[in-house]
This record gives C-alpha cells, structure tokens and sequence, in this order.
C-alpha cells in the first residue's frame, strides 16, 4: 500500500519520509509491500548507537547496505553483526547501516562488545521496519507475537534497492553483500 499525504498529517511517522518531497509538501508512505530491486528505498531518519542522526538520505551517492535485525546481543545478531564487521576491508566506500528496535543504549553496547565499526541505529517504534517490510508477525512456543524478520537491502547509489534479500540468515548477509558487489 502507498500513501501520499500532506505535510501536516501526523500519519506519516516522521522516521519515514520520501527523499525528494514534492513542491506540494507531500510524503510518501510505503507499508506492507515488499521491496524488490529498482524500488525507491524509504528514507529514514534514526538515532544511531551514539545518539547522532542518520538518514538515507544523506548516504545518496554511495552504496549502502540496510539489515535489519531482531535483537541486540543475540546469538544470530552478533553473528550476522560480526561477520559484516569482517568483510568491511573487502566492501570499498559501501555503508552498513544494522536497524533493530533496539535503544541507542542498547546498541551502543551491542557495538562496543563486539567492536563493531558501523553505525547501529534504533527503530524503537518499528516505522522503518514497516515501510522495508520486515515488521512481521512472529511465532514462538505457540505464542504469536510481531518482531523484525531479519533482513536485508544493498541501496544503489541513487537510491533505489538494488537488492533484497528478505529471510536472510545472520551467515549469509556478508556472502551475499560480497557477491553482490563484485557484479
């Protein structure tokens, strides 16, 4: 589902917005629609781990990979984490950004643990997560709950998905960023 409203709705989070607003202030809001290659990537404004902004937006004109993931500190997040924390010698200019619901706090821990060099940014109130697609919901020993479908997105440099990759295990989200870059 698409939706354009005007600047002044407040139901359009303002973790989401589209990169190039209209002469008419209107925003873009992209939800439950997965994201396939050539698609415009949501943009974003989030608090990374340090409590400094970071949008999408102001990563145009390079690479970027979006992940997402459900938790901080966890087996398959420090996993996936690590393993794109190795290969950031072999990746060039291309950005990481990690997203989970997390708080600064959190991440900034999760980060200094783990000696992450990217930034790990806080979707406390999932709206990015939503307009990605990755807002799921989730099942556990029979208890439904809703919680981030681990995730991933190569951003081309202006800005539309190059890939996705959605279901990603927390092993294969460096393999493929790798293979996607050397075509």
């Amino acid at each position: 589902m698409v939706t354009i409203e005007d600047e002044a709705s407040e139901s359009v989070p303002s973790a989401v917005r589209e990169s190039g607003e209209s002469a008419e202030g209107r925003r873009l809001s992209i939800g439950a629609m997965a994201l396939a290659p050539g698609d415009k990537a949501p943009d974003f404004d989030l608090l990374d781990q340090r409590d400094e902004h970071v949008t999408l937006q102001g990563l145009q004109g390079r690479k970027v990979l979006v992940y997402f993931y459900p938790k901080a500190d966890t087996p398959g997040c420090t996993k996936q984490a690590c393993g794109l924390n190795e290969i950031l010698g072999d990746i060039g200019d291309t950005v990481v950004l990690g997203i989970s619901p997390d708080k600064p706090a959190k991440q900034l821990k999760f980060a200094e643990t783990y000696s992450l060099g990217f930034p790990l940014l806080a979707d406390v109130d999932h709206t990015v997560a939503e307009a990605f697609d990755v807002w799921k919901e989730k099942s556990m020993y029979g208890r439904k709950y809703l919680g981030i479908e681990r995730s991933a997105f190569l951003v081309a440099e202006d800005g539309t998905i190059a890939e996705a990759w959605y279901k990603v295990s927390p092993a294969d989200t460096p393999t493929r960023l790798l293979a996607a870059l050397a075509t």
